[in-house]
Formats: structure tokens, C-alpha cells, sequence
């Protein structure tokens, strides 16, 4: 091993200590500190973190190289306390600048026919209902898909409530999610003929395979785009339907019914946010592009303000 694998694998266990998600850190930290000890660097520089961030193995319109520069600069900081010969890259030495796909904006009959689809073309009970259930949950609650079928866990749904607690879901947040009663009679629907199936799952998730596992995203991926094509929603969009757009869907739906019923919507954003477990309340005002009915609602409103003021 040598001096900088050492250091590499203290600052990945000091900053796990301090409660960082490392993920992106453990897998490309290894292959930066093997890039400098093939080249002879005994430390980091500019000049090699660059040539390795921006290696033509990756697609310099993607992120890979802005990703792999944030590592080196978080551990040339970390070597500055080691050894003073140590560069830091600047910030900005290479840029991405994200470009987010427009969404697919899911209606209510949408949602209603892949349900139904669902229940109609998948020929095991417990798997139809599954999937069902799953669509109208994420289409009513705006859950990412993870937290649907990993973090929602079977004690986690407070039926005398109404509430669902997620744990421990991205960014690490926990939040309450409440529920319609037609969600809470869907979610105990699903609940009896789960138990009844396999009253002894292997898995302590709310939703389970056949098997009794928990729900794989990749598969319940592959059966929905299955459901689109049968469907045939989303078939003349500029942009293929995802699963994740139905949280974008239900985000655009409620600032809708906000602008309509006459709410202050900027107001009412943090309520929105939390709801949705949004880093900061900024990722969720990005919502307001996300549709050209939202946009006209909001200049609407800002164009009767402006008229309402002397």
C-alpha cells in the first residue's frame, strides 16, 4: 500500500465518522490515488487531478468529470494538513451545468388507465396489485420510487392516522406523508391480500414480490414501461414517461389547484417541500417551469398583483 492509499483510506473513515455519504467518494477516490502512484505523484496537483477528471473514458457533456474533479479537490483539502506541497483545484476548473429534462406530466385519466392496465394485463393477483397500487400511491403522494418500495416498511403506514413515516429517505430526512382516505382504503386493501398470500414474507417492506422479497426498482421499471406501451400514454411526448415523473406530476398538479383556488402559492411552497422531502424549498420552485399551464397561473397572479398595487 502506499503513503497515499494510506491517506486515502483515513480521510474516507474520518469523513464516514462525521456522517458524509461517501458513495460517489469510495468509488473514485481508489482510482484517483492509483492514477497518481502510476505517474510517480507522491501528492496531488492541479496538473494530475486535472488530466485524470477529464480522461476520455467519459462523456465530457455528462457530469463524470465534474463528479471525479469534486473528489480530488475534497481530497487535496484533506492532504494540505499532510503535506504542504499539496494543490488544491480551483472551484470551477471544471464545469457542468445540469440541464434537466422536461418532465412528463401525468393526467388523471393517465393514471387511471396504467392502473387499470396493470390489474387487466398482469397475470398474477398479488403482482397486478402490487404494481397497481404502487402507480396510485407515487401518483398521489409524489413518493420517490425508492421510498415506495424499500423505505416504506410495514409498520411505518399509521392507519388510525392516516400517515405514512418514511425514514431515513434521501438526504437522510425523515417525514410524515399524509394520506387521502381513498389511499388509506387502497394501501389496507393491498395489506389483506398480501397477508393472505404469504402470511410470512421474507421481507418487511410494505410491498413484496411473489417470492416475498421486496420490490426491485429495475423490475417494476421494466413492467412500466410495459404498462405505457399497452397504455399508450405519454406515446406522442417529445420525452419518453418515468416513473419519477409522476412525483413532478403531482408537485404540478398541487401548485395548479393552489393558483386556482386563489392561494398564495409562493406561501405555501415550504409546505409543499417538506411534503415532498426536498433538500432546500429552491428544488421544489423549479416545479413552477415544469409546466406551461403553471407558468401562465403564476404570471396571471403576478400580473393582478402588479394591477392591484396603487
Amino acid at each position: 500500500m502506499s503513503a497515499l492509499s494510506g491517506q486515502a483510506g483515513d480521510y474516507l473513515r474520518l469523513r464516514r465518522a462525521l456522517g458524509h455519504n461517501l458513495d460517489q467518494a469510495h468509488r473514485l477516490l481508489p482510482d484517483f490515488v492509483a492514477y497518481l502512484d502510476a505517474i510517480g505523484a507522491e501528492t496531488v496537483t492541479v496538473e494530475a487531478a486535472l488530466v485524470w477528471a477529464q480522461r476520455p473514458d467519459a462523456d465530457p457533456a455528462t457530469s463524470v468529470w465534474a463528479r471525479r474533479m469534486t473528489v480530488a479537490r475534497g481530497f487535496a483539502r484533506h492532504m494540505t494538513g499532510v503535506d504542504p506541497n499539496t494543490e488544491i483545484p480551483p472551484l470551477g476548473l471544471v464545469r457542468f451545468r445540469q440541464r434537466r429534462r422536461p418532465p412528463f406530466i401525468y393526467s388523471a385519466a393517465d393514471i387511471t388507465a396504467l392502473m387499470s392496465a396493470a390489474r387487466r394485463t398482469i397475470p398474477t393477483p398479488l403482482r397486478a396489485a402490487t404494481v397497481e397500487t404502487i402507480i396510485g400511491l407515487l401518483a398521489t403522494t409524489g413518493m420517490r420510487i425508492g421510498e415506495a418500495t424499500t423505505r416504506f416498511q410495514r409498520g411505518d403506514l399509521d392507519t388510525a392516522e392516516g400517515v405514512i413515516t418514511l425514514r431515513h429517505s434521501k438526504f437522510g430526512k425523515s417525514r410524515l406523508v399524509p394520506l387521502h382516505a381513498s389511499a388509506l382504503a387502497a394501501l389496507g386493501s393491498y395489506a389483506q391480500m398480501r397477508d393472505r398470500l404469504l402470511p410470512r414474507p421474507a421481507s418487511t417492506t410494505f410491498f413484496v414480490s411473489i417470492a416475498g422479497t421486496r420490490i426491485l426498482d429495475a423490475d417494476f421499471g421494466k413492467t412500466f414501461r410495459r404498462l405505457l406501451q399497452v397504455t399508450g400514454v405519454g406515446a406522442g411526448a417529445p420525452h419518453r414517461p418515468r416513473v419519477h415523473d409522476m412525483r413532478h406530476s403531482f408537485a404540478v398538479h398541487t401548485l395548479v389547484r393552489w393558483y386556482r383556488a386563489g392561494e398564495d402559492a409562493g406561501a405555501l411552497m415550504p409546505r409543499l417541500s417538506t411534503y415532498l422531502g426536498h433538500r432546500d424549498v429552491c428544488s421544489t420552485f423549479w416545479y413552477l417551469s415544469a409546466a406551461p399551464e403553471l407558468l401562465a397561473l403564476a404570471a396571471g397572479r403576478l400580473e393582478a398583483d402588479q394591477e392591484g398595487r396603487p
